[in-house]
């Protein structure tokens, strides 16, 4: 008998081998080959992209890796298993009370209840992974674990049975170990679209999209799988996180708590980050600005001040309402975006976007609405950005738009993809005024991510426009009434090959009137789908917290006077303006347009282009400019094929007709008639030039050989001043920074060279001289069209004429000027140029041909540039 004990208990211990550490939350090394075949095929349709995934392996190497998910369901942890196993990441084998028994071979399920059956025989329990160290071994022996935040059956076991919480177990783990554990948040998507605020008979019966039952994630994966993917979200350092002092004197419990709070919460932030807010009725959100207490006050004082009946003011600003806001709506973005989606492919060979930035967005996306501020050259520019979030699993954010585009039928189109309207000026619309702040407050509030344009129209030069300030000044009031704990400003850069509106833009600068927009417009566009038009650059900045730019300031913003409160709006402004010039991608007909613009002479060589081409290629490189990618490599062949286009083109007529390719003294000259289309090209780009510009210029403008950086300060800061209404400046980059930056790109090209003894001192070279100029030609236009504006100013007297016919003036004395060669370039006789030269002489002093000792001031600065940049 005792030797028959013996070998049944041999026999069980080599079946168990030697362990009751066998569970069904282990997921088995090997997997049945059919069950493995089967799965791998069901989960086949879930998408997982590579950079969300990307960094686990890294995480892995840091420390122990737990993947935490809402949910407690087998099907997240299998797909995590067999998905990660198959493209070699890691992939999680312990669940933390989970029970996988269908998906266990039948050995292990065997061996499972063998060693539960042993251990109960002695010890009149069954085994448990936490009490036994299974889990504290298996996760130091590098196994990945995944685990549950929600779920009913272990709240009920951990807060009314005070069994052990997977969280207080994994605290415990980490605070007797060195290495960090990464605990790393997983979310699996059925739908994107936003949760309904009344849950559906469909939901209550097999599951919200959130949370879907077995029979909705069954037939989903059936019938759309494509619409089922995983979002990873950012990983939490639980070493990091018990050491924060709000949490290293808390018991363990008050840790655990805080912990899972922590990251449902994140998870939640993630999941409206993707979805968008819950998507209310636009008869909901009417009704709640409608009756919120700062407008019905305001509604009240404002009916007492102007004696108007209360029940008028409603019904004004019901209809100021309906005017403004969106109605949102989750299909016609699905139909729209399927329809851009071939539009594209149709006028574009390709939309090149910086996707790796959007994943860092997204987890900044938890933090707070974010606010897309892109440049604005197109209409096609809201619907780019709108199509490559929806692309990239983000909602549409709700876009700011004139209330010019609010035409029928394309108003009920835009409003459905999320626009809302707002109209050119709040002069003397108090209601109105308010009304609309109310509604942007409460987009805020509800979290919906927003797009506006700080220029607040398309750029018409192809330059950036100075900021308009009123949006960005609501977004700031909202921010400070506790609309939301924080904005997150996006900067975003678009451009374009070829801009669609190319023609309508040069006539308007030429002086002809904007067209408004009408149904006609759209039908007349068809013709831009004949052909295609190249490329579209989309860049994302790094996004900006807004509650970390205002602790840099010092006063917060509940502190701040309004003084303060809109020197820190134009500073955030123009922080944002070139946030997106530094991401401005310079295409191939950027750069031609400023090589060819900037020969001095009507008649230019193969070679001085070459020569053109290559100092400014140096120098985009030097600054790291983002190059589009045809210019990255074979810079020469770029030039040749560029300039082939231009001549079939008439953009550029080949003088040596006798010669077929171009050797270096091949001559062309301009077509005049196009200089002002290749200026706007010219000005895409101009934005990495300007600073080198005004310091080319204020070396010039020396006439030595010899100088230092303090001799060119003053000439820097006047040349800025006199255009700060063409280029924004760096706000956080000090004249003489700007200075020193540009010269060493200068020394880099050989133009400038330090003095060998004298601190702070350069010597020109010789072949510096020819490339200064290269650069200060780049302000060549501006000198003319101010030049134009001021003798304008000479002869008329103050007050003379209204402002719309002293432009006309103006655009007449121009084009006189031109046909006299008083002026040489034909790309001064811009309007908007005019209109930013009269705002900086009207504001310096200079109103009319009176104030003679200002405009002699000006005229002689200005002739003696241009005769330097004519030497």
């Amino acid at each position: 008998m005792k030797l028959l004990r013996k070998k049944v208990r041999s026999w069980i211990d080599k079946a168990i081998h030697g362990t009751h550490n066998h569970y069904l939350c282990r997921l088995p090394d090997r997997m049945d080959w059919l069950a493995a075949t089967l799965l791998k095929l069901f989960f086949s349709g879930i998408t997982v992209e590579e950079n969300q995934i990307s960094s686990l392996r890294a995480l892995k190497e840091k420390g122990i890796l737990v993947y935490a998910v809402k949910n407690r369901r087998n099907f997240e942890y299998l797909f995590y298993y067999i998905r990660y196993r198959q493209k070699g990441y890691p992939y999680p084998k312990l669940g933390f009370d989970y029970r996988v028994v269908v998906w266990q071979p039948v050995t292990q399920l065997l061996r499972i209840l063998l060693a539960f059956i042993d251990f109960f025989f002695f010890n009149f329990s069954f085994p448990s992974p936490y009490k036994s160290g299974y889990f504290h071994q298996e996760l130091e022996n590098g196994q990945v674990a995944l685990l549950s935040l929600v779920d009913k059956r272990s709240f009920y076991r951990r807060f009314v049975k005070s069994k052990i919480d997977p969280i207080q177990h994994l605290i415990e783990i980490q605070q007797t170990i060195d290495r960090p554990i990464f605990i790393v948040p997983h979310l699996m998507f059925f739908d994107r679209n936003p949760e309904r605020p009344v849950p559906t008979l469909f939901d209550l019966l097999f599951g919200s999209k959130g949370n879907p039952g077995r029979i909705r994630r069954f037939f989903t994966l059936l019938i759309n799988p494509k619409h089922v993917f995983v979002e990873v979200s950012e990983p939490l350092n639980l070493q990091q996180f018990l050491a924060l002092p709000e949490n290293r004197d808390q018991s363990i419990e008050q840790q655990a708590l805080f912990l899972r709070r922590k990251l449902v919460h994140q998870i939640n932030r993630h999941r409206q980050s993707i979805t968008g807010p819950m998507l209310k009725s636009r008869e909901e959100l009417k009704e709640s600005i409608l009756t919120s207490d700062r407008l019905q006050k305001f509604m009240n004082r404002y009916s007492k001040s102007r004696k108007i009946p209360l029940q008028q003011v409603h019904k004004e600003a019901d209809g100021y309402l309906e005017e403004i806001a969106a109605n949102y709506n989750t299909g016609f973005v699905r139909i729209g975006s399927l329809i851009l989606k071939k539009l594209l492919k149709i006028m574009f060979e390709e939309v090149s976007v910086n996707t790796d930035m959007i994943a860092r967005i997204k987890a900044m996306s938890l933090k707070g609405p974010l606010i897309f501020l892109p440049c604005h050259k197109s209409h096609m520019d809201y619907l780019i950005l709108s199509y490559i979030l929806y692309q990239n699993n983000m909602p549409c954010p709700h876009i700011a738009a004139g209330k010019n585009l609010a035409f029928w039928p394309m108003g009920t189109i835009f409003r459905a993809g999320g626009a809302f309207f707002i109209r050119r000026s709040f002069m003397g619309a108090m209601l109105y005024s308010k009304v609309f702040k109310e509604y942007f407050h409460k987009l805020l509030e509800e979290g919906f991510n927003i797009e506006f344009f700080l220029e607040g129209t398309r750029s018409r030069t192809g330059k950036m426009i100075m900021p308009k300030l009123g949006l960005l000044s609501l977004i700031l009031d909202a921010y400070r009434d506790g609309a939301c704990e924080d904005l997150i400003l996006v900067p975003v850069f678009i451009g374009y090959d070829q801009v669609l509106e190319e023609g309508s833009y040069l006539k308007e600068i030429e002086g002809g009137q904007k067209n408004p927009e009408s149904f006609i417009q759209v039908l007349r566009a068809r013709k831009f789908l004949k052909r295609r038009h190249g490329r579209i650059y989309v860049q994302f900045h790094e996004p900006m917290s807004l509650q970390e730019l205002l602790a840099k300031q010092g006063p917060t913003i509940t502190d701040m006077t309004a003084k303060q409160q809109n020197a820190f709006c134009r500073g955030l402004a123009f922080r944002v303006l070139n946030a997106i010039d530094n991401l401005t991608v310079v295409t191939p007909h950027a750069l031609f347009s400023s090589a060819v613009l900037n020969c001095s002479n009507k008649k230019f060589s193969f070679e001085q282009l070459l020569f053109h081409w290559e100092t400014y290629l140096s120098h985009l490189k030097f600054k790291s400019a983002f190059l589009a990618d045809t210019l990255k490599n074979n810079d020469r062949q770029s030039l040749i094929r560029l300039l082939d286009t231009h001549v079939q083109q008439k953009f550029i007529e080949k003088i040596s007709e006798e010669k077929k390719s171009y050797e270096l003294d091949t001559l062309f000259t301009i077509n005049e008639s196009k200089r002002p289309v290749l200026e706007y090209y010219k000005n895409n780009c101009i934005s990495y030039f300007i600073p080198a510009a005004f310091t080319a210029h204020a070396i010039l403008e020396r006439d030595s050989f010899q100088f230092s950086v303090e001799d060119l300060i003053r000439r820097y800061l006047f040349l800025r001043n006199l255009f700060k209404n063409e280029f924004a400046y760096d706000v956080d980059s000090p004249p003489e920074e700007s200075i020193r930056k540009s010269l060493r790109a200068f020394i880099q090209d050989d133009m400038v060279q330090p003095h060998e003894t004298l601190a702070d001192t350069f010597n020109l070279t010789a072949a510096g001289l020819k490339k200064l100029k290269l650069f200060a030609n780049f302000l060549r236009t501006y000198f003319e069209s101010y030049w134009i504006v001021l003798k304008y100013f000479m002869q008329a007297s103050q007050n003379s004429v209204e402002p719309k016919e002293r432009i006309k003036r103006i655009q007449t004395m121009g084009n006189r000027m031109y046909k006299r060669h008083e002026i040489e370039l034909k790309e001064a006789l811009s309007r908007v140029n005019y209109d930013n030269a009269v705002n900086y002489f009207t504001t310096h002093g200079i109103k009319g041909s009176e104030n003679t000792d200002k405009i002699e001031f000006y005229a002689d600065e200005i002739k003696r540039s241009l005769n330097r940049l004519s030497a």
